[in-house]
């Protein structure tokens, strides 16, 4: 009896309302949030950084990434009114938008990527509405351009941080940053390389946790004053940074949804391949752009960044074939209250920035491969390899040049001239629609 019992529990893991025991099911969940903690913390903490933000909204921002990744991962999971995929994933801040949002900080302040993130998250709600129609027009020689984009221009953001986190510091590229993140890095991929179960999951995290001791032991890279006067519980501040509207910045960020949305669309088709072994329906695709539009807008009320379903978590769901909603949900509980401590968020906030870059290069280089497997996924013939070429050529070229837009309107410097993802992301778009098709093998 006790062996069916247990049989059975097993089974309910494997099915999307299954009801596993606590048990059974926390370890499962707590997979997933090891899996994702680490993406998830950084690019607020690194936003903060670049913009010069005191630790107090260093603070607020990890707290607030927290609790809109658990509340989006909820949505998703129990959609309301359409808004939501009710498949299992894990969503959190994207590091994909880091371009974006640096681009609009640097440029114009905070408030004004909320306010940008405020109307494109609205924006983004039409797009989930018409994907059935538009879904088309993105074909992986497109989404695979701007992801590889992406990667690319993540870069120098890694490095940055492997030397100490700020190019004007007097120590900066000091040889005990690089000795401790490439340590991280190292652990990192002997994990991922070598580790199995909960070791290859945790790579990330294990390094982490390996270059934060070495950086206690050093003596004068952490300090915990903030934790000490950071209360347990505290509620999220509604505008705590105000919000302002730039059109140019608004464009960038548009686009930028729609580019995630692309992403989002591979992410949600395979959990559906990995976890239940069929294509995802357009209502599903459509749901989880819908649900991560309103969860944009109220991220961008509450200082929550913008999310995306975490691709680790997806390939989890693929080996485990773990697709229990009960799973899922503790993640989320587990992530909105994770959000509502700032003692959490200032313990997040001690990782040194060597030890985040070591960590974060990993995810980095992930992006860019997963963009090169997005643009093979077509044959490489010369219309493929010419519309991948020259949309990198003209987006990385003019973004690493910008003073070669220094004639044109600060709009337009604003919008293609701080980032390379937008303009390869239009010309790649473009010319995937006026070059006709070629399907023939690769040269």
């Amino acid at each position: 009896m006790a062996k069916e019992m247990a049989e059975k529990e097993d089974k309910s893991l494997f099915e999307l309302n299954g009801k596993p025991s606590m048990h059974v099911a926390i370890p499962q969940a707590m997979q997933h949030v090891l899996a994702m903690l680490v993406g998830n913390i950084t690019p607020p903490i690194l936003i903060a950084q670049l913009l010069g933000l005191p630790a107090s909204d260093k603070i607020l921002l990890t707290q607030a990434a927290m609790l809109i990744g658990g509340i989006t991962t909820l949505i998703q999971l129990f959609p309301v009114f359409g808004f939501g995929m009710g498949l299992p994933n894990v969503m959190g801040v994207a590091f994909a938008y880091m371009p974006i949002l640096s681009a609009i900080g640097l440029t114009y302040g905070i408030r004004a990527i909320f306010g940008a993130q405020l109307v494109a998250a609205f924006a983004s709600i039409f797009l989930g509405m018409m994907m059935g129609k538009i879904r088309k027009y993105f074909p992986p020689i497109v989404s695979g351009t701007v992801v590889l984009s992406i990667g690319l221009s993540l870069y120098s953001t890694a490095v940055n941080y492997m030397g100490g986190g700020s190019a004007v510091a007097d120590d900066f590229g000091s040889p005990k940053y690089w000795v401790i993140a490439l340590i991280v890095l190292s652990v990192t991929l002997g994990c991922n390389f070598f580790g199995k179960g909960k070791i290859k999951v945790s790579g990330m995290l294990i390094g982490i946790g390996i270059g934060y001791i070495i950086s206690l032991i050093w003596g004068d890279m952490i300090s915990f004053e903030n934790v000490k006067n950071s209360s347990w519980v505290a509620f999220p501040q509604f505008f705590k940074w105000g919000i302002e509207f730039h059109p140019s910045a608004i464009i960038s960020m548009i686009l930028m949804y729609i580019v995630q949305a692309v992403q989002t669309i591979g992410d949600v088709s395979s959990t559906a391949i990995g976890g239940f072994n069929r294509e995802a329906t357009d209502k599903e695709i459509g749901g989880a752009i819908k649900g991560q539009g309103i969860c944009g807008m109220l991220g961008a009320c509450i200082g929550g960044l913008p999310t995306d379903p975490y691709s680790q978590n997806v390939g989890l769901i693929a080996t485990t074939k773990v697709v229990a909603k009960r799973v899922f949900t503790i993640v989320g509980v587990i992530m909105v209250v994770a959000g509502l401590s700032p003692k959490f968020g200032a313990i997040m906030t001690t990782i040194p920035y060597p030890v985040l870059g070591g960590a974060t290069v990993t995810v980095f280089a992930a992006i860019t491969m997963s963009g090169i497997q997005l643009i093979s996924q077509q044959p490489l013939n010369y219309r493929n390899k010419m519309i991948v070429g020259i949309a990198l050529a003209l987006g990385v070229g003019i973004s690493t040049v910008s003073a070669s837009l220094q004639f044109f309107p600060v709009a337009v410097q604003n919008i293609i001239g701080k980032s390379p993802i937008v303009l390869s992301f239009a010309i790649a778009f473009i010319l995937n629609i006026i070059v006709p098709v070629d399907n023939s093998k690769e040269d």
